[in-house]
Formats: structure tokens, sequence, C-alpha cells
């Protein structure tokens, strides 16, 4: 069909969801500055002024957990009562033990094998400057919009939870225009619903979304069940890894199932996902195809992939077993390959929390190389 509409959503860096993310991957984090062969999956949730964070951590890193727990909560804006966590006096319950024997078995730098079985994906297409869909990137850059309005005190009546979507229309494949926002975000109890309206349309909605696409017909639905005062984990318990589609291409490409923050590049949740994003932009970015998206299985403790699938649909300029060839020829898909190309044994974890890991510049699976 030529004309059909796509929707995706982000949230805040305060939806509790993202609250344990963000907790997750500060511990990671803290344990590669320290010891950049640390191995960690780490699991937090938030609930009703109480955090729990449970995992396995193998590292020489000496750690504060419940410290490096407060400071994230403060950063992101849980500063008092009135949102219920208050990173000074919430409860926080740890349960870290090492990893287990057997999965090290096949996972030590000795062996260097993936850290668990699964599939993993990653996606480009050159609809935007960032190569990410058109419908994830303006809402990820909405929710970031939001979170600074409320930082920076523009909106002051913001509160720290809140989720953006957009509805977008295509025509022949093509960007035509957007046809509705949607944006929830958590206020404090004095704001009108008026107030509130004008403010997010004025200061978050027109300040990210270029002109070209809103007009007369364009739809904006501002918190639609009319109030939002009760947000963050008071309103919605949090787990780390509930917002995969978020962090990757919101539902335009296929998903693996396996979630990022917590867990270090042996684990191939994470750092494959990483890698089929770079080579998937490369693809694009080199003009084989407009749009690109990539499979990659692996077995636990087996350094080489169980297999690569190349989708173009349609848009390549060559075959998509040629494609295979090119990918095999130019990188390394073991994990410590990856984990050497890509640097992962750097602390960058918290960079990638929110708003998306891809389509983000500094990172290195964003990088823009020449592939041949």
């Amino acid at each position: 069909m030529s004309k059909y509409y796509f929707t995706s959503e982000s949230v805040t860096e305060g939806h509790p969801d993202k609250l344990c993310d963000f907790i997750s991957d500060s511990i990671l984090d803290k344990c590669l500055e320290q010891d950049s062969h640390s191995r960690v999956a780490i699991e937090t949730m938030a609930s009703a002024g109480k955090i729990s964070i449970a995992g396995e951590i193998t590292t020489k890193a000496k750690l504060n957990v419940e410290q490096i727990a407060r400071d994230a909560i403060k950063q992101i804006g849980y500063r008092g009562k009135e949102y219920d966590i208050d990173y000074k006096t919430c409860s926080i319950d740890i349960n870290i033990t090492e990893q287990s024997e057997d999965i090290a078995l096949g996972t030590n730098d000795k062996v260097g094998g993936a850290g668990d079985q699964g599939i993993m994906f990653g996606y480009a297409t050159n609809e935007t400057r960032a190569y990410m869909p058109f419908a994830i990137h303006m809402a990820h850059k909405l929710a970031k919009q939001l979170t600074k309005v409320r930082k920076q005190k523009v909106l002051p009546y913001l509160g720290p939870d809140g989720k953006t979507q957009v509805t977008v229309e295509y025509d022949d494949d093509k960007v035509k225009r957007i046809d509705t926002v949607l944006i929830s975000t958590q206020h404090t109890e004095d704001v009108t619903a008026e107030e509130l309206r004008n403010g997010i349309i004025e200061e978050v909605i027109k300040k990210v979304i270029p002109e070209k696409y809103l007009d007369e017909k364009t739809k904006y639905y501002i918190n639609p069940t009319g109030r939002f005062v009760t947000g963050g984990p008071l309103g919605d318990t949090g787990l780390t890894g509930r917002k995969i589609i978020v962090d990757t291409y919101g539902g335009y490409a296929r998903h693996g199932g396996g979630a990022f923050s917590g867990k270090d590049a042996t684990k191939v949740d994470r750092s494959a996902a990483y890698m089929m994003r770079h080579i998937a932009k490369n693809i694009v970015a080199n003009g084989y195809a407009d749009k690109c998206e990539l499979q990659i299985a692996y077995a636990i403790g087996m350094e080489q992939p169980m297999s690569i699938y190349v989708n173009t649909f349609g848009t390549g300029i060559m075959p998509n077993e040629k494609i295979v060839e090119i990918i095999k020829k130019n990188f390394n898909l073991t994990p410590r390959g990856i984990i050497k190309y890509l640097g992962l044994r750097n602390p960058i974890y918290t960079q990638t929390t929110n708003y998306g890991h891809f389509g983000k510049t500094g990172l290195p699976w964003e990088n823009i190389i020449e592939l041949k």
C-alpha cells in the first residue's frame, strides 16, 4: 500500500523502568572504571519508596552499590518526598553474588565465548540523518526535550516521569507528515490542564519537530486522562530491561528479546546488538541499501556466530548473500572481536541508557567507516 501510518514511543529518564536501567548501568560503569574485565549482570526494581538491586558481579572493583544507586536517583531528579522516591531516604535492598562458575567456563578471557545463547538484530535506514526510523527518532527527541525543560525549569511544574509517542504518515515508503503527537508527563497539583497543554506544545513539540511535518490536521494529545500527578515508582513499578523497543528501533525492526542495561559486553545480548547496528548503519551509509536489517545468532561458550542474516527489503544494490560476504570479510564477529573493535570494556554505558542506544553521536557503534 502507498499510504500507511507507523507509531513509536519513547520515555523520559524519570520513567520507573528507565530509572532502573540507569541504576544498573551506573553500577556497570563503576565496575569498569576500576576493572575493565568486570563481569556484570545487574537487575534493578523500583516500587513505592524502595529500590531492590540483584544480580551477579565478578570484579576487582571496590563498590559502594547503595551510594551508586542513590547518586543515580538524585541525578535523574527524584530528590524529595513529593515524587515518592527520595534519594536520601529511600530503602535500598541489595542481593549480589558472583557470576556462575558454569557460565564462566565458556566466557572467561581464555575462552572468549558468548555469555549466552540468543539472537540479536541490527537495523538502519536513510530516512533520517541518524540512520534511524523517523518515528522513534522524533519520539526520543521529544522525551529528551521534556526532560530538558523540566531540569532547566522552563516548565517548572513538570515531574521526572513521562512518555512520548509519535505517529508518522508514510506515502510510498517516504515520510510525509506527522499525524499524531502524544505526550504524557508527570506534573504538580497546581498546574491547569490548559497551561500544561500550551507549555508542552510550545516548549517541547514545536522546539523539536520541524514545522514542515506538522499541519492543521496534526493531532496533539497531552495527558489524555487529564491528570498525571502520581508517577515514577509510586505510580508504576519499574524494572531493568522492560523498554527494549524504546532502546532499539521503536518497533520498526525485529528484536531478539534480550535487554541491554546492566550487562557487560561479554553478554552478546548487548555487544552483538551494538555490532549489528554498526554494520547495518554502514551498509546504508556506504550506499549498499536504503535500509537494512541484520540478524546474528550465538551459542553460549562458543566464539563464532551460528548464523548471519541480511534483509535489505528490495533496496540493495547487490544480492543479500554478497553483503553477508562483505560482513564476514570486514568484521570479526566473535565476542572478543566485537569487544575490541567497539572498545566495549570502557565505562560508556550510562551514556546509552536514555533516549535510545542507537542514533546518538559519540558512541563507537555509530561511527561511519568505508566498507568494501
